[in-house]
């Protein structure tokens, strides 16, 4: 589809030289029956450029398309207004071109989820510091599966967590019975003060779709956008700031385990293979069960604090949720999961709503 637009776009540009063309007398074109004065000429010739700028851009540089798109409309219709009885039908593609200037603003450019998540990032990798490593003396106080688990991980001798930045790519969905949307996505996390940012790409019907998932002081949201730029979904408030402290504990676990030496978490040894932790962040108090395999890897968490938000983005039905991992393997100094799902125990049967297979996670966050 990019590739197909920034083609005609390409062809909208070109045709744009026949203005400049015939301005200065380079080639005969008796379909343009309107003289065109040097400066319009000029103006044609920019208006060319500018759009072709943009077709590169939508190829090899989004970030910069939608001024260049913008501009380019700008100059395009100026120069079509002059030559409206031989160029009017050119204003079809300014539409179009128009329509794409807007959506790359909020998908690329500076007004979308995209930006702030950026935005945020920012601020938070800005404030990291360097850590110290993390001694075998630091495991003493844990509970022993939590210790192995660490150790599997190859925590020891390495830095302790301050940020992480993860990669995601699989695929998601709102409930049991929808249709499964492919999505990447991309998420930083800090651990003090503790704070979480997501945001995803998917594709529902063939349209884009955007989602940020904040965490931080001022508590927690969740923004879906089709298009970029249309509202689908959303939520906030003290309830899914508290459902959204499970998934920080959840993260920890799973994809910086180091980190939780530097949380406040109680522990609760349950059997050989399972602990429960109960971790508090501000008024937000929840707790998870952890369960290990006979490696000693983290195999499964899960949480009756995390309900499942109803149709409604206000309404929380109570409903375990838990998050099976697997593929372990060495990403950086450490060995983590690279697959798994989270699940929802829905009345109707427990149920996956996303998966993932494609788990990268990188730590050298802090600014040089």
């Amino acid at each position: 589809m990019r590739i197909a637009f920034a083609a005609m776009l390409a062809a909208h540009a070109l045709i744009h030289l026949m203005g400049f063309l015939k301005a200065f007398g380079l080639a005969r074109l008796p379909q343009l029956a309107q003289p065109v004065s040097r400066p319009m000429g000029i103006l044609w010739l920019a208006a060319a450029a500018l759009l072709l700028g943009a077709a590169a851009a939508l190829v090899a540089a989004p970030r910069a398309f939608w001024w260049l798109a913008a501009a380019g409309v700008v100059a395009s219709q100026g120069a079509i207004a002059a030559s409206w009885g031989d160029a009017r039908f050119g204003t079809i593609a300014n539409v179009l071109a128009a329509a794409a200037a807007v959506y790359g603003a909020f998908a690329w450019g500076p007004f979308g989820l995209r930006a702030e998540y950026e935005e945020r990032v920012a601020r938070g990798v800005a404030r990291l510091a360097a850590a110290p490593p993390v001694t075998e003396a630091d495991l003493a106080p844990l509970p022993q599966q939590v210790r192995r688990y660490l150790r599997f991980a190859g925590v020891v001798g390495q830095p302790r967590v301050r940020g992480f930045h993860v990669r995601f790519s699989g695929r998601i969905r709102s409930g049991p019975e929808a249709p499964w949307m492919p999505f990447t996505g991309e998420q930083h996390n800090f651990t003090d003060p503790p704070s979480r940012f997501f945001w995803m790409r998917a594709t529902r019907a063939g349209l884009p779709v955007d989602g940020l998932h904040a965490y931080g002081e001022e508590g927690a949201s969740m923004r879906v956008r089709l298009l970029s730029l249309l509202p689908v979904a959303g939520a906030s408030g003290p309830g899914f700031t508290r459902t959204e402290t499970v998934t920080l504990l959840n993260d920890m676990c799973i994809m910086a385990p180091a980190a939780l030496l530097d949380a406040a978490i109680r522990w609760r040894e349950i059997d050989a293979r399972s602990v429960e932790a109960t971790w508090a962040n501000g008024p937000h108090e929840v707790r998870a069960v952890l369960v290990f395999d006979d490696a000693g890897a983290l195999a499964d968490f899960w949480s009756d604090d995390r309900p499942a938000l109803a149709p409604d983005g206000a309404t929380f039905l109570p409903q375990r949720w838990s998050t099976p991992v697997g593929g372990y393997r060495a990403q950086g100094p450490f060995r983590l999961a690279s697959r798994g799902e989270a699940r929802y125990g829905a009345p109707s049967g427990e149920f996956a709503y996303i998966q993932f297979d494609g788990l990268e996670v990188s730590y050298d966050l802090a600014p040089r």
